[in-house]
């Protein structure tokens, strides 16, 4: 056996050792180039303040600087990018960078535009020279800067003739100017201004105004380093000063179809509230369509009001193309009259999805049909009904891929989202400026079988008030959340002798969620939810998110229930019903709360707190099956597959002596009405070219558990119950790192999770880390002879689509 493990050894030494030789290999770009060429190695820039050297770095040409230390995209070009010793000139895949070859003409560009760059900073006198070191076929190249004087603003005047646009533009500066007196001058704040001026007056009724009319004189003054700025807004060349406009006869015009317009229209000859509405592919009613046109008659022309309008009927989602145009009056009364173009997309719409979940020991199939008509009530009303089935299966117990298939799910879900508010006073307050409103009624009907355990039925309705208050707060408010569960156990749980697993009363006792399965129950209650910079989430940029949302049932039910003199004793197991059923009271709040911190170009660190707590009262002594937690899975604590996790120090193979109870239980025994989740991740980029996407990775570091703090739940399992002296020992910490393949519109995810400490153990042996790296085979073999059949895994293989967090 020691002469095994030596043998490994040395196998895996020559493996990693061939592994470095052959990418040093790959690295080595000289040997494909021709004998004149140079390969640039290194580009530096010297003598220049740090504040400037990174942004000053990118104006050297791509074409010549060097790529990352580590080569990997130079490595993987010269995989499949060379033949014959030579790169190829043709059939070139796009995959990784080719290599900096030097360019003695970019050399030279670079230098020219890094001293422009110096010169918009406020250093007027700069120089950059450039250096250029060749051996063995590869370069340095180095840029010298001589900066000189910083170039301060002495003084700012103004010469705008139009007083009245003087005026406008001095009342507002303060809001938004960069341009200061004693300031570094710098280009950048001045086009600033310049944009911040063209949307000012764009935004106050000048329909003409354009940026050539902006202008900046700059008087320096070498000897004192001071510069002097003139500001100035020119006039139209054929007028005295710039003209305000208003808003005219507005016409709103729809294509018959997507193929786009005939050759001759005929428009509406009927005008309402200032408008014409000509619907050529009768498909529209006007109200839906006109709400959201925001170009009124009368009203003093504002771009802000355009922007709107383009955007909202984009959001109808049954356009495909919007187009604002403006005619100017024929009176010269100073008005514009819009015209709005729209050119409908397809309406219906079917789509048939697969998924096949795979985590560790489980593998699953999902297949779902959608039908979508995004114009049912012909108001962009859009109209969803959706069929889907789903089966879970346990390997690597020596069956079949799915030949242990441990649940089954079927679900029938219609949903229909109206564009506005339906609600009576509210609808007038949100006017859908923010952000557009909806108003969603749905319901659905969702059967779950565990094999040899349960089988559940819930019935779902709701209503739901969408709408966002600004582009980054977003609400969501359902005032009528309805549900209906009915089900039952697959086994005589008051005949422990009859019943085939031997579960009987014992599971009765010990396993509050078979009460809660068996059970039937309805809750009616409502949700609301705030999520605050949801519209960021995809750019590298600092900032910090946070979704909260609180489910709250029972109360309204248990009020009626006392007012019609029903009697409510759930700590005794006589709750109070309504049309004969017991009805739920609980709240369950959530919080996510995230900071992203950019660190340049496409590197990110995100960390990341979700907390959520449910907890019953009043006729209740235990929340709903559905409505607990579990930690675990692709977005929370990836070591560990989604609801392998706690509660607390839970193990399985102590609480649950038998195989059959362990099979019978998998994925629900291991829930709680209390989480904390924290993760740390950092993102970077691998790759710029990578099969039409990027290729990114990242490092990770997870904590969290699931817990229950009802006396009802932990009343047999009191290792499961939060005590905040014990977080210390309760708290599972894995580690980890993934690949991120970024195809724009998609993001496939695939992450590496190591299991650090694992709270289901005691004392020190919760560091299985240490297991890992010593005595791991032993460990698992004990494990499962313990656990039958779960097995213990260190590592966790999860793969995504979309973003952890």
């Amino acid at each position: 056996m020691k002469a095994y493990y030596i043998y490994k050894k040395n196998v895996q030494f020559r493996a990693i050792l061939l592994l470095i030789i052959v990418f040093a290999a790959g690295c080595s770009s000289t040997k494909y180039i021709e004998d004149y060429q140079s390969v640039v190695k290194k580009v530096k820039i010297d003598s220049l303040n740090k504040t400037f050297e990174e942004e000053a770095y990118n104006y050297i040409q791509k074409d010549i600087r060097p790529t990352s230390t580590i080569g990997v995209n130079v490595f993987l070009y010269n995989i499949f990018n060379t033949k014959n010793g030579r790169y190829k000139t043709s059939n070139i895949k796009a995959i990784g960078s080719p290599p900096p070859i030097l360019d003695s003409a970019l050399v030279e560009i670079s230098r020219n535009q890094i001293e422009k760059y110096l010169v918009s900073k406020g250093y007027f006198m700069a120089k950059v020279k450039s250096d250029i070191k060749v051996k063995n076929q590869k370069a340095e190249v180095l840029f010298t800067t001589k900066t000189g004087p910083e170039f301060s603003i002495s003084d700012i005047n103004y010469e705008i003739p139009d007083s009245v646009i003087k005026s406008l533009y001095l009342s507002k500066k303060d809001l938004f100017t960069h341009i200061k007196k004693g300031m570094r001058y710098d280009d950048d704040s001045l086009g600033y201004e310049r944009d911040q001026i063209y949307q000012l007056m764009k935004e106050n009724g000048y329909y003409d105004f354009a940026k050539p009319y902006i202008k900046y004189l700059v008087d320096s003054n070498s000897n004192a380093s001071k510069a002097k700025v003139t500001l100035q807004i020119d006039n139209p060349l054929d007028k005295p000063h710039h003209v305000k406009y208003t808003i005219g006869e507005t016409n709103l015009l729809i294509a018959p179809n997507s193929d786009g317009y005939p050759d001759t229209v005929v428009l509406n000859k009927r005008i309402f509230n200032g408008l014409r509405y000509t619907d050529l592919s009768k498909k529209f009613r006007r109200n839906p369509v006109v709400r959201y046109n925001f170009l009124r008659q009368g009203e003093q022309y504002d771009i802000r009001n355009e922007t709107t309008t383009f955007d909202r009927l984009y959001e109808l989602n049954v356009f495909k193309n919007v187009k604002i145009e403006y005619q100017k009056a024929k009176d010269s009364s100073n008005k514009v009259n819009p015209f709005i173009q729209l050119i409908p997309q397809k309406i219906m719409s079917n789509r048939v999805e697969g998924e096949v979940p795979f985590n560790g020991g489980t593998v699953g199939f999902t297949l779902s049909n959608t039908y979508t008509n995004n114009n049912l009530f012909r108001g962009a009303e859009k109209f969803e009904f959706q069929v889907k089935g789903g089966l879970q299966s346990r390997i690597g117990q020596g069956a079949s891929l799915f030949g242990d298939i441990y649940q089954r799910d079927f679900s029938v879900s219609a949903s229909l989202s109206v564009p506005r508010l339906m609600a009576p006073f509210f609808s007038k307050l949100v006017t859908g400026k923010g952000g557009m409103p909806h108003t969603i009624f749905s319901t659905s009907y969702v059967y779950a079988l565990q094999k040899d355990l349960f089988a559940r039925k819930v019935y779902l309705a709701s209503l739901t008030y969408e709408f966002i208050e600004t582009k980054s707060k977003l609400h969501s408010l359902t005032p009528l959340n309805f549900e209906y569960r009915f089900g039952g156990l697959l086994f005589n749980a008051q005949d422990s002798t009859g019943n085939p697993k031997n579960i009987g009363e014992l599971l009765i006792n010990n396993y509050y969620s078979l009460k809660l399965l068996s059970r039937k129950d309805i809750t009616l209650g409502i949700k609301y939810t705030y999520s605050l910079n949801a519209d960021k989430l995809l750019s590298n940029n600092s900032f910090v998110y946070f979704r909260g949302n609180v489910d709250l049932a029972g109360n309204l039910l248990q009020g009626i229930s006392k007012l019609t003199g029903s009697k409510s004793d759930a700590k005794n197991g006589k709750p109070a019903e309504i049309l004969g059923l017991p009805f739920n009271q609980y709240i369950r709040p959530e919080v996510d709360i995230r900071w992203y911190k950019g660190l340049g170009g496409e590197r990110q660190l995100v960390t990341r707190l979700n907390a959520g707590i449910a907890y019953a009262y009043g006729n209740s002594t235990e929340i709903p099956f559905e409505k607990y937690f579990f930690a675990g899975g692709s977005s929370g604590v990836r070591a560990w597959q989604a609801r392998t996790l706690g509660p607390g120090n839970y193990n399985r193979g102590n609480s649950l002596p038998d195989k059959d109870l362990r099979k019978a239980f998998y994925g629900i025994d291991q829930l709680g009405e209390m989480h904390l989740e924290a993760n740390l991740e950092y993102r970077y980029k691998l790759l710029d070219k990578f099969f039409g996407g990027k290729l990114k990775g990242a490092v990770f570091l997870d904590f969290g558990n699931v817990w229950n703090i009802s006396d009802s739940t932990t009343k047999f399992q009191p290792e499961s119950r939060f005590q905040l002296k014990n977080l210390g020992k309760q708290i599972a910490i894995g580690t980890g790192m993934g690949f991120r393949y970024d195809v724009q519109y998609f993001v496939f995810r695939f992450d590496v999770g190591l299991k650090l400490k694992d709270p289901q153990f005691s004392g020190s042996d919760q560091w299985v880390i240490n297991k890992f790296f010593s005595g791991a085979s032993a460990f698992k073999k004990a494990y499962e002879l313990k656990n039958d059949p779960d097995k213990y895994r260190f590592i966790q293989y999860n793969f995504g689509i979309g973003m952890p967090f």
